[in-house]
């Protein structure tokens, strides 16, 4: 079987670490890197042996003419250069969220079933582990669940101006949230119904109708409830900035980080890494007091960073070569997207939204 040829837009943390899984699996043959940035570009394209680059992605395209492209750009970029490569005859990948917007997601996978391509998107926990283990534990606690997640991160240099750059086009709870909350809808295979947030500006860097800290509640058919926090910049705190936490009527069940370190929350390793997962039991023994003892399952030799980034591409790869029908993957990509902007919507006009999927 020849080899998939494989364009790469944008080379940040995860157009960096997809490329070196490209470049790592037999089955893909990287033939360009688009960045607007030549100095980052450069230097990927000389570790991974000299691969042509580009700082236009409309000219990369018409000349490399890949099987697959690999869009890990600004959310901003990511409903057009999907819509130009799946009509160039691509596969693509596409880092999270899908689109910026509800109808722009459901172009792109009508688009796809029209061509007949394949459209993966970037959802890690998907293939963590580690998580998977979390989500199948978090479904035998019974109903209703209750899920408490957020990832803050205490932002600064380079990081806090790619953060003010990712909200020119969208808040922390819509970029960051589509993860957890789609891993809410895994674990109570329910309809959200309801979902109502809060927000606030923090910094003068930032446009005045965006704020860098937002909050959200949702409110699913079955009467569990799901709660996320996010956070971006240098004002953020690092004091419980990663909390896993779901309970329901038979106990609860968390990820238990307990390796901390300084400056913790702006390490792109820590917000995939568990460590340990703390099974807690409810059960009451006659005398009142518990009949069985908390578990800890050790996920210490859970994949890094890199090592889910090949996971994904190994998953995309899959994709195309078994022709696998995606057709439930990218309606739970635009179910998170749609409970997200209802957040961000529930903000900007102070009120509960009510969600229909």
């Amino acid at each position: 079987m020849s080899k998939i040829r494989v364009l790469v837009v944008g080379v940040g943390n995860m157009g960096e670490a997809h490329a070196k899984s490209y470049h790592k699996l037999e089955a893909f043959e990287i033939v360009g890197l688009v960045a607007r940035t030549p100095e980052k570009r450069k230097a990927l394209a000389a570790e991974l042996n000299g691969i042509a680059q580009f700082d236009d992605f409309d000219e990369a395209l018409k000349l490399t003419k890949p099987d697959a492209v690999s869009i890990n750009t600004y959310p901003d970029t990511h409903e057009e250069f999907a819509i130009k490569s799946i009509e160039a005859g691509a596969h693509v990948f596409i880092e999270k969220p899908i689109a910026l917007t509800v109808k722009g997601a459901k172009h792109i996978i009508e688009l796809a079933k029209k061509h007949d391509k394949k459209v993966v998107v970037g959802y890690i926990l998907r293939q963590h582990p580690a998580w998977i283990k979390f989500i199948e534990i978090a479904k035998q606690l019974g109903k209703p669940l209750v899920m408490r997640m957020n990832l803050n991160q205490q932002s600064f240099s380079n990081l806090w101006s790619t953060h003010k750059k990712l909200m020119e086009s969208m808040s922390p709870i819509v970029d960051c949230g589509v993860h957890y909350v789609d891993v809410m809808c895994q674990m109570t295979s329910s309809k959200p119904i309801k979902v109502h947030a809060i927000g606030a500006r923090l910094s003068n860097e930032i446009d005045k109708q965006m704020y860098n800290y937002g909050q959200l509640q949702v409110i699913f058919e079955d009467g569990s409830i799901g709660w996320y926090e996010a956070g971006w910049g240098p004002m953020m705190s690092e004091t419980a900035f990663f909390v896993k936490d779901v309970i329901g009527p038979k106990g609860c069940v968390s990820i238990r980080d307990t390796k901390k370190s300084e400056h913790e929350s702006s390490d792109i390793d820590s917000h995939t890494k568990t460590n340990s997962l703390l099974l807690h039991y409810s059960e009451l023994d006659k005398e009142g007091n518990f009949s069985k003892k908390d578990e800890i399952i050790d996920t210490s030799s859970e994949p890094d960073h890199q090592g889910l980034c090949d996971l994904e591409q190994k998953y995309f790869l899959k994709c195309i070569q078994e022709n696998i029908d995606l057709s439930e993957h990218l309606n739970d990509a635009v179910n998170s997207l749609k409970i997200v902007l209802a957040a961000d919507e529930s903000i900007k006009k102070n009120t509960a939204i009510n969600i229909t999927l």
